[in-house]
């Protein structure tokens, strides 16, 4: 279900770009893969630790040149993660989708460019029980590698810090609870690759 989400939110952005196209003169459209990595989970009575395994990511952004060595992006990003419930031993599945404003600095050197991205955002949590929507920011480092003048390679390391309410029963149903967050930041880091392309 976040998947389709994903593609609608995704779908609107493109469409958007291209109707602000007439106005502005080169937007940057990026799509990448990658791996995640989250905090744990904690159990309800117990307060053991549940792991949260690493889960595969897809994401989109798009991106305008502000000034010759800066950008502005707006960027999806969509994960899923599996947990197995302290109550039930059974598995769970925790998705995720951020979407941020960010700022993105570039550093050029040739056709190889290391980027420095600092955002602010949301994050929707999908647990298939319940369904919340929390503040989030993101830092990440990069490169880019240039082919063309319209076509690079991207690569970077993300971290998202997201704001959860600790108390929340996101991961309760009928009474019994499956999992509670550890404590009220959820923190996860990313490394992916893509593509971008500029228009």
């Amino acid at each position: 279900m976040i998947y389709q989400r994903f593609l609608k939110q995704a779908l609107a952005l493109y469409l958007s770009v291209f109707s602000l196209s007439a106005v502005a003169t080169e937007f940057e459209v990026s799509a990448f893969l990658g791996q995640m990595y989250s905090s744990d989970l904690t159990g309800i009575s117990t307060e053991d630790a549940l792991s949260v395994d690493a889960g595969g990511n897809v994401g989109v952004a798009v991106a305008w040149q502000d000034s010759p060595n800066g950008q502005g992006q707006i960027m999806l990003n969509v994960v899923s993660h599996d947990f197995k419930s302290e109550a039930t031993e059974q598995n769970y599945s925790l998705d995720i989708m951020y979407a941020h404003f960010n700022g993105v600095a570039q550093f050029r050197q040739q056709s190889y460019v290391t980027t420095v991205s600092l955002g602010l955002g949301g994050a929707y949590f999908d647990s298939n029980i319940s369904e919340e929507l929390y503040p989030s920011a993101t830092l990440a480092f990069g490169t880019r590698y240039e082919f063309s003048e319209t076509v690079a390679m991207i690569t970077e390391l993300r971290g998202y810090a997201t704001l959860v309410d600790a108390d929340d029963n996101m991961f309760c149903e009928n009474d019994i609870c499956h999992a509670q967050f550890e404590n009220s930041l959820w923190m996860e880091s990313n490394i992916s690759i893509g593509l971008a392309i500029k228009f």
